[in-house]
């Protein structure tokens, strides 16, 4: 015991301690702390916690991650000297937590095994690897149309109510059974939704291999805004690991508004439509953040479906225009075929995946070649057929053929389809198998394929003589001549 007291550093220390100068919703105006750095964490007299925001010449704002009862003007701050770190490790998995980690489960905090900051660079591009592997949704409108690779940015973009999320966590669900690790992250939320969310996934998904983060609406700002930074971190701890990754924010149009909120209250100037003028540099370093890594640092991907929302199908607006020149490419839901049962409602004319095809299996590229111009065209010629029928009998066979599409498309949720099904159903469609079949029976067939044993493909290019097989077994199975 001597030896250790006498081993002891002895010396003056430094600490820097600051003053509240002012108090706004969830921020703080603090003076004298020189040395702050952004995103260094800060210690309340009264325990709370925050971080730097942001810096003025001699004072600085800090966003309370905690409550700020009892801070008030006058009270004292000190610097924690590391910037803001949240927990990662394995023990995530399984958990529903707030972006610092805390248990929102009733059950006890999960071991900590490591801390990265919050927001960290963004690889670099040498330590990046092409998207070459496909990541399945088990949705055919998407997997046949607008395939998404792991490593890929993919923004779901449509107005309130129209499916965005439901088509996210039925990615979710899919990938967590095939081993990805995934990480949903509500921002501001309503709970009853985010029940909901936790419910579905709980019961379709695989919990080991998902990881929830909730920022509730009655968190302080400061955690609402943090809330996709620390999933991405959380996120990146298995990625750097070799794991494949998905990550689902849910959404960023309410991180936009949070973010507003915390800018005007630090008294920035507001540009476009309120906004402040870093709101792109915002989301463009959280969306870098996902990747491929090369195999030299270990093969790892981090696959982001960030979620936003429009008003009365406004793309252009500016938060909307903003992520989807950041994203690889968008899927957008249209309020007009959800209305129509047409479900997911992917608009087909707007929405676009600029990078997954690449990673679409080769025997699906075959088979859904011309199933986005046959469905547009289809759905161009039904809004004239409401005037008269068409006197020749390509229109009527287009039209035939663009109900089964319809009806091939839609699909009940967490109902996914493995690749050889969509295969199957699309070859069976190219081969006009389907035109003989009633389209209120494609979902019966759909069921049968989803629970049919698996059928090969091959690992490049569909040869004749599996799509003739696939053709056969959907013909048989849906009783066809």
């Amino acid at each position: 015991m001597l030896g250790a007291i006498a081993a002891a550093p002895l010396g003056p220390e430094a600490r820097e301690r600051g003053t509240v100068l002012s108090l706004a919703d969830g921020i703080a105006r603090v003076a004298g702390l020189p040395g702050a750095g952004l995103n260094e964490a800060l210690i309340f007299d009264t325990g709370a916690r925050g971080f730097v925001l942001s810096l003025e010449e001699d004072a600085l704002h800090a966003a309370f991650l905690d409550p700020a009862a009892g801070v008030k003007a006058g009270s004292r701050v000190r610097r924690s000297g590391a910037v803001l770190s949240v927990p990662v490790g394995d023990t995530l998995l399984g958990r529903v937590l707030d972006p610092m980690g805390r248990p929102l489960d009733n059950r006890p905090a999960p071991a900590t095994q490591a801390w990265l900051p919050a927001e960290r660079p963004a690889p670099a591009i040498i330590d990046r690897d092409f998207v070459s592997a496909p990541m399945a949704t088990g949705l055919v409108v998407v997997d046949a149309m607008f395939a998404i690779g792991h490593g890929q940015r993919e923004l779901i973009i449509g107005e309130r109510q129209t499916g965005k999320t439901a088509l996210a966590l039925d990615a979710i669900a899919t990938q967590s059974r095939l081993g990805t690790v995934c990480v949903y992250v509500a921002i501001g939320q309503r709970l009853s939704a985010v029940q909901r969310v936790i419910d579905s996934l709980q019961d379709k998904g695989d919990p080991a291999r998902i990881v929830i983060v909730v920022a509730e609406p009655a968190a302080p700002p400061g955690l609402r805004w943090l809330a996709p930074f620390a999933a991405t971190s959380m996120a990146e701890w298995f990625r750097d690991r070799g794991e494949r990754v998905l990550i689902v924010m849910d959404d960023l149009t309410r991180h936009a508004a949070t973010h507003r909120e915390l800018a005007l209250l630090a008294g920035q100037p507001p540009g476009r439509e309120a906004y402040p003028g870093d709101i792109f540099y915002l989301h463009a370093r959280l969306l870098e953040r996902a990747g491929t890594l090369s195999p030299a640092l270990g093969g790892g991907s981090l696959t982001a479906l960030p979620i936003a929302e429009i008003d009365a199908g406004n793309l252009s607006a500016y938060i909307p225009t903003n992520l989807i020149s950041i994203a690889d490419g968008q899927i957008v839901t249209s309020a007009a075929l959800f209305a129509a049962n047409q479900r997911p409602a992917v608009d087909v004319g707007l929405s676009v995946s600029r990078v997954g095809g690449k990673a679409q299996p080769a025997a699906l590229k075959a088979v859904a070649g011309r199933l986005r111009l046959d469905y547009a065209q289809f759905l161009e010629m039904k809004m004239f057929a409401r005037f008269g029928g068409f006197g020749d009998s390509t229109g009527g066979a287009r039209l035939v053929r663009g109900e089964r599409i319809a009806a091939l498309l839609a699909q009940d949720r967490f109902a996914p389809l493995d690749p050889w099904a969509q295969v199957a159903l699309l070859a069976a469609l190219d081969a006009g198998v389907l035109d003989g079949l009633d389209p209120a029976a494609l979902p019966a067939l759909k069921e049968a394929l989803r629970r049919a044993p698996a059928h090969p493909l091959p690992p490049g290019a569909l040869t004749a003589e599996t799509r003739a097989a696939l053709v056969d077994r959907v013909r048989d199975m849906a009783g066809l001549p």
